[in-house]
């Protein structure tokens, strides 16, 4: 059974089945518009997971490209979509994600979290950053289900964003996918560079990211910085590394990860994306 039948094949589709919890590298904006090997993977596992889970009300992202000081989460109805980039094709925007807010969703999640001992508060104009509509536009392209974004932490590290995800990972029970929003590496000044070619760094690092995760090394990924080959260079600021951690979180320290993609942009660009669900 390959990688992808394996996250596509969840144990239980009833009412009370958790949902897997999904990590995914956004990458570039042009994702919108130039999806590579990782939107058309995305898109076939979004179909199947809303075929095997009749029962999916909603999701729940977290994107770097969102990080107040505090932790925060979308409580507006109707989220615009905001292309918080510049110096790309015009088509990108002209493209919107009309996906509805949830408000009672999100308050469920700040009650959640706030149990937890994380002072989140509610933002009701928050817009879609593109961390957020650009994946789901693949994920998700009817934008039939409604979404809330939660904050990353200008202040968070590894252990704290795990914690956010662990304090939601009851509404996998309750028909929410909970998304990590992120990219495996992300070097600006390396993606610029134009590479062809995988940089080999991008593939040892991302590959040592896997391994682990798949031995569930927990206190390894925890110490990532120190411990993972080329830890800085893949990621000279770790914003879009945390949202790993939020997925992680969400899916528990039995889950088992099932890869959609291994795909490599522009050289340094890793977009793994993989679904996170109970060994059992």
């Amino acid at each position: 059974m390959s990688d992808l039948e394996r996250a596509r094949a969840p144990t239980d589709s009833g009412r009370n089945a958790e949902l897997p919890a999904l990590y995914l590298s956004h990458g570039a904006p042009l994702f919108a518009v130039d999806a590579g090997e990782t939107g058309p993977a995305l898109t076939r596992w979004g179909q199947e997971v809303q075929a095997r889970f009749p029962h999916l009300r909603g999701v729940v992202v977290m994107s770097p490209h969102w990080m107040p000081r505090s932790p925060k989460v979308m409580t507006g109805p109707q989220p615009a979509t905001w292309h918080d980039f510049g110096g790309f094709p015009p088509a990108l925007y002209a493209l919107r994600y009309p996906a509805a807010g949830a408000p009672a969703l999100a308050e469920t999640v700040l009650a959640r979290l706030r149990a937890a001992g994380i002072a989140a508060e509610g933002d009701a104009e928050r817009p879609f950053d593109h961390g957020a509509w650009v994946p789901l536009m693949h994920l998700f392209p009817d934008a039939r289900l409604p979404v809330v974004q939660v904050a990353l932490p200008s202040s968070a590290g590894p252990a704290e964003v795990y914690a956010m995800g662990a304090a939601l990972q009851g509404l996998r029970s309750e028909g929410v996918l909970v998304v990590g929003s992120g990219s495996m590496t992300h070097n600006l000044a390396e993606f610029f560079g134009g590479a062809n070619e995988p940089l080999p760094y991008v593939t040892e690092f991302s590959r040592w990211i896997e391994d682990a995760v798949q031995r569930r090394d927990w206190p390894a990924l925890l110490d990532y910085r120190r411990q993972a080959p080329h830890a800085e260079r893949a990621h000279p600021s770790e914003d879009h590394f945390l949202p790993l951690f939020f997925a992680l979180g969400a899916a528990g320290p039995e889950a088992q990860a099932h890869y959609l993609s291994r795909e490599v942009r522009y050289g340094a660009l890793a977009m793994d994306a993989f679904a996170l669900r109970s060994a059992a």
